[in-house]
């Protein structure tokens, strides 16, 4: 155990340091364009995303439809990280394949398939919070989970902000606000959106949707999964379990 604990420092700080890294020039320029990009995708497609992405927030920090199984209890990390990399693996290719049938049906299932695989996300990141020892269904944890999605899918600055919160999470966790009504989510869906419009409007074009869906999916589902990963590993090794 000793030995993979050790491994599992080297990589968990070689991952911080990705996290602390100062915005490059082809960061800067990628957002750039990305505003660009946001100026020709349909209102209707901006729309969608707005409010699934609003809905599902909402249904993270108030609902019971993403909670899965207890909090695993008395498994050291190893065997942890081994069934959650077999979770990862499962939603990993069950996104790559919803992607690719929806990616397939034109427009409109293209359309279907963004509600869907933000589903099949915060399922997936409810399950691995389970594995590691932490009950989801209390709020400041599903706010943890909102910041680990934050963290793997925004622009580096904003990056370089939710990593401080995670890595100092137990301070951080008591200026939250009590009310659910007061989280931001308007910022939230906003990053969210603007990392991965260019690779959701290809799935939308005919002949190359499929293809594009399932890569999409598939790759942004595992950086998903090890993000996650390495956000509960720092809590796991500051707690000194």
């Amino acid at each position: 155990m000793a030995g993979y604990e050790q491994q599992v420092r080297i990589e968990l700080h070689q991952w911080q340091r990705k996290m602390k890294r100062r915005p490059s020039i082809w960061n800067k320029t990628s957002k750039f364009f990305q505003r660009k990009v946001n100026n020709i995708i349909p209102d209707r497609v901006h729309q969608l995303f707005t409010t699934t992405i609003k809905q599902m927030t909402r249904a993270v920090l108030t609902g019971a439809e993403y909670t899965t199984s207890s909090p695993l209890q008395k498994v050291g990390l190893e065997e942890r990280e081994r069934r959650v990399l077999g979770r990862i693996e499962f939603y990993r290719n069950t996104a790559a394949i919803e992607g690719a049938v929806t990616g397939a049906g034109g427009i409109l299932m293209g359309l279907a398939d963004f509600p869907i695989w933000l589903t099949l996300k915060m399922k997936m990141l409810f399950e691995i919070a389970a594995l590691y020892g932490f009950d989801a269904g209390e709020y400041k944890e599903r706010i943890y989970l909102l910041h680990i999605f934050q963290l793997s899918f925004s622009s580096q600055e904003h990056r370089n902000q939710v990593y401080l919160q995670l890595a100092h999470w137990e301070q951080y966790s008591q200026t939250l606000p009590e009310d659910i009504n007061q989280f931001d989510w308007l910022h939230f869906q906003q990053e969210y959106r603007d990392y991965i419009d260019l690779a959701k409007l290809l799935q939308l074009v005919p002949g190359i949707g499929a293809v594009v869906g399932a890569y999409v999916n598939h790759k942004l589902t595992d950086q998903l999964g090890h993000t996650a990963m390495n956000a509960y590993r720092m809590r796991w090794m500051k707690a000194g379990y």
